[in-house]
């Protein structure tokens, strides 16, 4: 598959290829286990030419806006066959975690209750605090919801349903086929898991395929019975445009990252599988997050601070996620691992990208090792 892009074609560009083809790979200058990808090789080669070209307004008529509608267009194409729904489904929000607040309060009415769980982002919690009917489910010890103490009576309910937890990697396995509206939240799983059939609404996180950050994309099914919560005179989801560059670069980056997902999900997985065997063996005392994601993995050890590993493995040249899920920068402990009985304290949590190497995490595991060590001391 390749994006057009106002008189170049950008084919999908694979991480495998070797480095003397006409096309590099990305090199991986330093290890980096944060949830931030560093951005796909697909849209860093063709920055300069998307700002060159995307600078008009596609809302705006004359021929320079035109062609950026055309983009606009394409993009939304290039997203509806990678993410499972129409391409006029989709809108583009700036600020991804808007889209929990339009995903799920835009399906709510008064009298509806929302269902949603324990190890649900803190936004969803937020949402369920302000409204007056509202009802958490339970995760168990494996972090599966039990859909079945739902009983579905009210055809108004609000379901908000995970296809993959953000900071264990969990995936759900058991659809809510019950729930007449349904929110999906696709922002940890990306393109790896399809939409259950009766969604209502969805929403993904443009780094999930290392695209640009500060870029969601929002699908509202045509189905659905969604009204806007924001305050709005006319018939925009949100308040205004997004960027159109990042929009393209990230069209860019999903059609080639898509590509490199199919080669190399088993290599990922391996390392994750590997990470765990090193967990377990090597360093006492450390809980590991149950967890089926092959890109994601979280870890917890007794009788460490969680911000002092952190800082230590950073200085070391290994930045790595901890605390809440939520916000990286807090260091408070994670109500997801709170909810399934694991320990809390010493939390890290481990992003494998597709750039990540055997020799990097070899290296890493043996940092980390004799660092949580000397925090132990």
């Amino acid at each position: 598959m390749g994006f057009k892009l106002i008189g170049k074609e950008y084919r999908s560009v694979s991480l495998l290829e070797p480095c003397g083809s006409s096309v590099r790979g990305v090199v991986s200058i330093t290890p980096n286990f944060q949830s931030e990808p560093r951005l796909h090789d697909a849209a860093r080669m063709a920055l300069a030419h998307i700002f060159e070209v995307t600078w008009p307004d596609p809302s705006k008529l004359g021929a320079d806006a035109k062609s950026a509608s055309l983009l606009l267009n394409e993009a939304k194409e290039t997203f509806a066959g990678h993410l499972g729904v129409r391409s006029d489904e989709i809108s583009f929000l700036g600020e991804a975690n808007l889209g929990y607040n339009l995903g799920a309060s835009g399906l709510l009415n008064p009298q509806a209750c929302l269902v949603y769980s324990n190890v649900d982002p803190m936004q969803i919690h937020a949402i369920a605090q302000a409204h007056t009917n509202s009802l958490e489910l339970r995760a168990d010890p494996n972090g599966q919801i039990d859909y079945s103490d739902y009983a579905g009576a009210s055809g108004s309910d609000v379901l908000v349903y995970q296809t993959c937890n953000r900071e264990t990697g969990v995936i759900q396995t058991t659809s809510p086929d019950k729930a007449k509206s349904i929110f999906v939240d696709a922002t940890a799983s990306g393109t790896r898991i399809p939409l259950p059939e009766n969604w209502s609404t969805a929403l993904w996180d443009s780094k999930s395929w290392a695209g640009p950050l500060g870029l969601g994309v929002f699908a509202i099914s045509k189905s659905a019975n969604w009204k806007n919560p924001l305050p709005h005179l006319d018939s925009q989801i949100h308040p205004g445009p997004t960027s159109l560059p990042l929009i393209v670069a990230s069209a860019l980056a999903i059609d080639s990252w898509v590509a490199d997902e199919k080669n190399l999900a088993a290599k990922i997985g391996a390392i994750n599988s590997e990470i765990r065997r090193y967990l377990t063996e090597n360093i006492p005392d450390c809980d590991i997050a149950p967890g089926q994601a092959n890109h994601l993995l979280s870890a917890s050890f007794l009788y460490v601070n969680a911000e002092q590993l952190v800082t230590k493995l950073a200085d070391k040249g290994y930045p790595v996620d901890s605390g809440s899920a939520c916000n990286s920068a807090n260091m408070q402990p994670s109500h997801v691992l709170a909810a399934l009985g694991l320990l809390t304290q010493g939390n890290i949590r481990l992003t494998i990208h597709h750039a990540t190497t055997f020799e990097e995490v070899a290296d890493f595991l043996e940092v980390l090792k004799v660092t949580v060590e000397e925090l132990r001391a």
